[in-house]
């Protein structure tokens, strides 16, 4: 039986990008599954591990602002750095100006959020050989013998959660969809004492529900259709037959 955790997030501004929409940055209605896992794993993050959201809570009215931007449309080149790495010497800078893009966007504003999830630990095989620096596990080694293990003990990793959460440590600031768009968070303890979600139930059409990363070097979005009811989305669980890739 795993145990469930709930955080409250607020913020200015949101913006969980539909990646339909390439050129214009719009939102969907309501914080994605993917967006409330790096909530979470902003908090804890561990090769081990691995979230599970179950429900998101809308707790403010779902509200929209149009914002016009400037981005900048490059990222330095990884061949110029690994030249000028052999080489000693090279140009690995670029010009702001010459890369600006002006990009109006849909964004959600004053918003809140009630998320559960709880976390699993992950077979070692998988992501061992992505992170050999910071896993100590035999690759396949069994369930039980894993929890076992001092490195990868889930009632070490359940502390380390609520002593982060409740004292409102992390280790890089959660954001809501984007990274300029950085929340406030609490962990929430007692679900009697806290308010209900706004009372509004609508389809919401599908929606990104994560990448699937069982091939690291070609990760594939998966969706789910998801509705609102009385304010809360009930996020079905990664394999069922409504994740579709």
């Amino acid at each position: 039986m795993h145990k469930s955790y709930c955080l409250e997030v607020a913020g200015d501004f949101a913006c969980f990008t539909r990646p339909e929409m390439k050129v214009e940055r719009v939102s969907y209605d309501v914080m994605t599954p993917s967006a409330a896992r790096a909530i979470f794993e902003a908090i804890i993050w561990k090769p081990a591990l691995q979230w599970r959201v179950t429900r998101i809570e809308v707790l403010k009215p779902i509200r929209w602002i149009s914002v016009r931007r400037n981005e900048v449309g490059a990222i330095a080149s990884t061949r110029n750095v690994q030249t000028a790495m052999g080489s000693g010497s090279g140009d690995l800078g670029f010009y702001v100006e010459d890369e600006r893009q002006q990009r109006a966007g849909l964004f959600l504003r004053d918003v809140a959020y009630r998320l559960h999830a709880y976390f699993e630990l992950r077979d070692p095989s998988f992501h061992k050989p992505h992170f050999p620096h910071l896993s100590k596990a035999t690759v396949n080694r069994g369930e039980e013998d894993l929890c076992a293990m001092p490195d990868n003990n889930a009632v070490k990793f359940l502390s380390m959660f609520e002593r982060r959460a409740s004292r409102g440590q992390c280790v890089n600031q959660p954001y809501l969809g984007c990274r300029e768009f950085a929340c406030s968070f609490r962990l929430v303890e007692d679900m009697r004492e806290e308010p209900q979600p706004i009372e509004e139930t609508r389809d919401l059409g599908w929606m990104l529900y994560d990448l699937d990363y069982s091939v690291s070097a070609h990760p594939k979005p998966r969706f789910f259709p998801a509705r609102m009811v009385n304010g809360a989305v009930v996020v079905p669980a990664w394999e069922s037959e409504e994740v579709r890739g």
